[in-house]
């Protein structure tokens, strides 16, 4: 039988099968010995074809049906390994939070990166607004204009009000939606929101690290009631680059990619070469200078950038 895979929880994942039910399905070991390098062979998004186990309830997934793309990140703890957040998504949306707990331009911009790298659409959604005070709005402005001028859409949210809400459903209509972000920037509050019945946990922020704690410990897909599909991610506190080389980095910056045709030598790092059109555009303002430091840091392989 064929399926959808609708939660992962580590060694076991929840498939959706052809006949509209649910099983509960473990892998064929040998998943794990065919060279793909990542703590989970299968991820939710994926298509998978299934067998039943003889006197089970239970399934054995034996084949995985190739992606059109996949998000993924670095294993913190596991270096040579890496972890496939989902899988053939439309979209990815950043939830971002400017306070409680920060979202950094780092860390946005590791997440667009990745996102470029594998040809998926980004869209930021900044949540709680309604906690915005007069400073904090002008420091929004600034992050919007960044990203905005770059192509990426940018919409200001409050899941506790509903500001905004009918038009994130526009967006996420009929498409499989990827939602990811820091532990505590309130995913699982806007998700309450999309589907008031499913009663998902919202946790709390640590006063002594201003970092939410994880709520959702397993990816998991959602239908929606008015079409598509969301993936509400576990939070991310860190987010490794994988699989990029550094000469190929500057492909996934758009304002760099549309800029390094004019360095005077093609294999240009933007580092400190000599007539660089990244380099002087960054001089000039052109590129802003929180994309090219967030560009250095990966280049040297930097796990985190504030």
């Amino acid at each position: 039988m064929q399926g959808l895979v609708i939660k992962s929880t580590g060694s076991w994942y929840l498939v959706h099968g052809e006949d509209d039910r649910d099983y509960q399905c473990r892998i064929k070991g040998k998943f794990r010995i065919k060279g793909i390098q990542t703590t989970n062979p299968v991820a939710v998004g994926d298509q998978v074809d299934f067998e039943m186990e003889p006197n089970s309830e239970n399934g054995v997934i034996y084949k995985l049906h190739p992606r059109k793309n996949y998000i993924i990140r670095k294993s913190i703890n596991l270096s040579k390994q890496a972890q496939i957040i989902a899988a053939n998504i439309d979209e990815a949306f950043l939830v971002v939070t400017l306070a409680s707990p920060r979202t950094s331009l780092g860390f946005i911009d590791r997440f667009l990166v990745t996102a470029e790298a594998y040809s998926i659409p980004s869209v930021l959604i900044f949540n709680k607004l309604d906690l915005y005070n007069e400073d904090g709005l002008e420091v929004l402005a600034e992050y919007k204009n960044i990203y905005e001028n770059l192509g990426y859409p940018c919409y200001e949210v409050s899941a506790t009000e509903g500001t905004n809400m009918p038009l994130i459903e526009s967006l996420l209509k009929d498409k499989t939606t990827l939602f990811s972000g820091h532990s505590g920037v309130g995913k699982s509050s806007l998700i309450n929101v999309l589907l008031p019945d499913r009663h998902i946990k919202t946790g709390e922020i640590s006063e002594s690290s201003d970092k939410g704690q994880h709520t959702t410990t397993f990816a998991e897909m959602h239908t929606l009631p008015f079409g598509g599909y969301l993936i509400d991610s576990p939070g991310i506190r860190e987010l490794g680059i994988y699989d990029i080389k550094p000469e190929e980095l500057s492909h996934y910056f758009r304002e760099m990619r549309d800029l390094m045709h004019k360095c005077k030598f093609h294999n240009c790092r933007h580092i400190n070469e000599p007539s660089c059109a990244v380099l002087d555009a960054v001089k000039t303002g052109e590129i802003e200078s929180s994309r090219y430091e967030s560009y250095l840091s990966m280049y040297h392989g930097n796990e985190t950038r504030a």
